[in-house]
């Protein structure tokens, strides 16, 4: 495959979405990288305001921030939680993609 739609990045917020309680590996295998390559995508989600987490056991629990912009200029306008909304199972209002991930 040469090409897709969704950055790593995208696929990793993705994941996130689908499952707060994702691993790192898990993470890795469904998006087809490597963990470090998952743990610096999540570092820069995190750096950049759009996902925490908190640890629960040997586990962490991300929340994902609905409200944070989309970062290219194409997309003004528009946030996480559109895109999010987009993918998981159609229209989403932001606060239910927040439920589904965990709280602020």
């Amino acid at each position: 495959m040469s090409w897709t739609f969704l950055t790593n990045h995208a696929q990793v917020l993705l994941c996130i979405a689908r499952n707060p309680r994702a691993t790192a590996h898990e993470i890795a295998q469904t998006v087809g990288i490597t963990e470090r390559a998952v743990q610096r995508i999540l570092h820069d989600l995190h750096e950049a305001g759009y996902v925490s987490h908190v640890r629960e056991s040997r586990h962490n629990l991300y929340t994902i921030y609905p409200d944070r912009p989309l970062r290219h200029s194409a997309q003004q306008g528009l946030t996480v939680g559109d895109l999010l909304a987009a993918l998981v199972n159609g229209k989403v209002e932001a606060g239910e993609i927040a439920n589904t991930v965990g709280s602020k």
